[in-house]
């Protein structure tokens, strides 16, 4: 006679579990032949090491797929239903063999299982709706930085190019009236710009709000104080320096973001936007600093922006003090972003080197 382990079994609406209770099987062999289940393995079981087998033949239809997953203490199998129910017993005969018994551990009747159904079934729609709302919230999010992106590029596309054709068409008298033909679109893009800070502080993009601040505050700075509140310099050479190593920088950079907000790469835009800035933006610093001195004797002269001291002083603190501080806060702020700029440069080439490799 045959060695026959021992076999536990509780069904589901749609599956049948069968648990054999063999150590260590091996050379399993599972299969359904005309609604009959046959099985062979050879493991440590209620008789010691040998070869075991049984079948069963279903009280209703099953599907021929049979899985199975072996463990060190046991073999379990599934079987699907033919059809969706719940049968009264496992088997044709009535009488159940002797080596069969219920699944304890996964016992369930009938209304259990059919809770146990809807809970699967709940828990499924809230994880469905879930991820509709954080799809819907990346679209909205992606759709947003885009056309933040987009319209940025096109402000400082449209500063580059009508400052490179005035330059062509009329050469050095370009230089004094940038401001009166530029600055209008400067300063929308750069209030703008301020959505950047934001983005950063509430985590929509992954950068430092401190380096942004800096950027976003600093050029602001220039362009409404040093530049929009003192008519004397709207005709200087300098803002056309400032404005277009502003811009130069800047229609690489939004392009990029573009990009990067469908996660495509165009290589060469990548290389540009995390090289161009070496030389760029220490320039547009400097240019900035020559402003901001250039201002000085102006704001010492027409004392805007100066801070009046009680009468017994008789006197006003001179806005220029400030624009000292300033100064040496901008080459602060210059090296903290340059440091910033190249641990990003550095790690998104190092990065695409190891995937190179």
């Amino acid at each position: 006679m045959p060695l026959t382990p021992l076999v536990y079994w509780a069904q589901r609406h749609e599956e049948i579990y069968l648990r054999v209770e063999l150590t260590d099987a091996q050379n399993i062999d599972v299969h359904v032949h005309e609604n009959v289940l046959h099985f062979r393995a050879q493991g440590h079981g209620a008789k010691g090491q040998n070869e075991y087998q049984f079948s069963l033949e279903f009280l209703s239809p099953v599907k021929s797929e049979v899985s199975h997953r072996s463990t060190q203490r046991q073999v379990n199998v599934t079987v699907r239903k033919g059809q969706r129910g719940w049968w009264e017993r496992l088997t044709v005969q009535e009488r159940k063999p002797v080596f069969l018994a219920p699944d304890f551990d996964r016992w369930l009747d009938e209304s259990d299982a059919e809770m146990e159904i809807r809970e699967k079934e709940e828990k499924r729609n809230r994880l469905k709706a879930s991820r509709d709302k954080e799809t819907g919230f990346l679209s909205l999010k992606t759709g947003f930085l885009f056309i933040y992106n987009l319209v940025q590029f096109l402000g400082f596309s449209w500063i580059f190019v009508n400052m490179t054709v005035r330059l062509f068409i009329f050469g050095q008298d370009s230089l004094y009236d940038t401001f009166h033909t530029i600055a209008d679109m400067m300063f929308f893009c750069q209030i703008l710009a301020a959505v950047e800070v934001l983005n950063a502080a509430f985590g929509i993009v992954r950068t430092g709000v401190i380096p942004t601040l800096i950027q976003v505050v600093g050029r602001n700075f220039i362009l409404f104080i040093i530049f929009g509140s003192l008519e004397e310099m709207h005709h200087k050479p300098v803002v056309f320096f400032v404005f277009y190593l502003w811009s130069a920088i800047e229609i690489f950079r939004y392009p990029f973001y573009m990009l990067g907000c469908f996660n495509t790469e165009w290589k060469t835009l990548t290389w540009l936007r995390y090289t161009i800035w070496m030389p760029l933006y220490p320039l547009g610093v400097l240019a900035e600093a020559v402003a901001v001195i250039q201002s000085i004797p102006i704001f010492d002269e027409t004392k805007l922006l100066s801070i009046p001291l009680p009468k017994s002083i008789g006197t006003s603190v001179s806005f220029s003090y400030f624009l000292h501080i300033y100064l040496v806060l901008m080459f602060l702020g210059l090296f903290t972003n340059f440091r910033h700029l190249y641990k990003q440069r550095s790690k998104r080439f190092r990065t695409k080197k190891r995937k190179a490799n």
